[in-house]
């Protein structure tokens, strides 16, 4: 019998805070069980696997950053939504690595899994910071394939401190700012009406 209280968004919500402190690799139901307390066969209640668990962090994750990407462009275009963008990647990351490594690989599992509508949300997002500067219709999954890997590969590896030459990588996050905004721009529509 399950903990009295807990329920599947207590038992998700500690697998996630699990993988960020121990590594999303790190979680397994017997590991989460003993830092819930119960017996691992407990968590059966909540989830159906370990499989079940790691695709619930993934969709929390994904949900999360969405939400947190959505709150930050508000208002913003150009490169002040690229730079919120940026800034919201990497926030997030450096708060949460475990559960953010969990939406990496994670596959959908129909096209009415929560995973797959938290992601086209952040994706809608994406689309909107590329709206502002007229990318064709068949360059604009070039484009949010362009701008998520600078921003999760920038924000992977300021998580894991990979910069340790002495220049500041904040300015190094304004110069490639600066670059896509300029390079969106140049194969944007307002690029062809000059």
């Amino acid at each position: 019998m399950p903990r009295a209280g807990l329920n599947t968004t207590e038992v998700v919500a500690a697998g996630a805070d699990f993988a960020d402190e121990a590594g999303f690799e790190s979680v397994s139901l017997a590991a989460l069980a003993e830092r819930l307390g119960v017996k691992a066969p407990a968590l059966y209640k909540h989830v159906d696997s370990i499989s079940d668990l790691q695709h619930r962090i993934a969709t929390l994750a994904m949900t999360e950053l969405g939400d947190a990407v959505r709150e930050a462009l508000q208002g913003k275009s150009g490169a002040d939504a690229i730079h919120a963008l940026f800034t919201t990647f990497q926030t997030y990351i450096a708060k949460h690595p475990g559960r953010y490594s969990a939406f990496n690989g994670a596959e959908y599992q129909g096209s009415d899994d929560p995973l797959l509508a938290a992601a086209t949300r952040l994706l809608d997002s994406n689309r909107a910071v590329l709206s502002s500067y007229g990318i064709k219709p068949d360059e604009l999954d070039h484009a949010v394939r362009t701008l998520r890997c600078l921003t999760h590969g920038y924000a992977v590896l300021a998580a894991s401190n990979a910069f340790h030459w002495s220049n500041d990588p904040d300015e190094s996050v304004a110069w490639m700012i600066k670059f896509v905004d300029a390079g969106l721009t140049a194969v944007g529509d307002k690029a062809h009406d000059r």
